[in-house]
């Protein structure tokens, strides 16, 4: 398994249990992200923990979760992301536009202040 989906009532977790973020992987994602929308989920995290590389198609299901989100109205928040992957989105100019925390008790406190606001 790729990655793992534990689902709430205020938001959908999705946790990664790849090394890699990859072609091999983001159409799978993407495609697990659009299925997640259209049932009605607008507010994900992706913990990325366990993921120590990311590439321009990683990035993109990233942007497409994002996009997903704010389009029904919803929150998207990366957490757990390691350093390589932070300069790499820091280089991409995405840091400006994405919700990144350190830990997912960080990632769940700004979803409840963004649902109740």
């Amino acid at each position: 398994m790729n990655f793992e989906t534990l689902k709430n009532d205020k938001f959908t977790l999705i946790e990664l249990k790849v090394d890699k973020l990859d072609n091999t992987i983001s159409p799978l994602l993407k495609s697990h992200l659009v299925v997640l929308n259209a049932e009605g989920v607008k507010n994900i995290i992706i913990n990325m923990q366990d993921t120590k590389y990311c590439d321009s198609s990683g990035l993109s299901a990233i942007l497409v979760a994002n996009r997903l989100c704010k389009n029904s109205g919803g929150v998207f928040v990366l957490s757990n992301i390691q350093d390589s992957i932070k300069k790499l989105i820091a280089i991409s100019q995405l840091d400006s536009i994405l919700n990144i925390t350190s830990t997912i008790k960080q990632a769940e406190e700004l979803l409840s202040v963004a649902i109740t606001e």
